[in-house]
């Protein structure tokens, strides 16, 4: 498994929330597939108002999200 930190926005109302992601995937679009499922169910936001800006693949010493330093254990 690869850690993927993805950045971006998603418009919420008025305003663009914006949003860094870190999380395990295969792939890159493995990764992207599962930010767009997680904000569309969490906060009801189409696809197309979601727009990613990074999607890098980071070494485990690099990780700040204590979810995906519990799960490399």
């Amino acid at each position: 498994m690869k850690i993927f930190r993805i950045r971006g926005w998603f418009k919420q109302g008025l305003y663009r929330q914006r949003f860094t992601r870190e999380l395990l995937a295969l792939s890159k679009e493995q990764a992207l597939e599962r930010v767009y499922s997680d904000f569309g169910s969490k906060h009801r936001v189409k696809r197309n108002l979601i727009h990613i800006d990074e999607a890098v693949e980071v070494k485990p010493e690099e990780v700040k999200d204590p979810r995906v330093l519990a799960m490399l254990e």
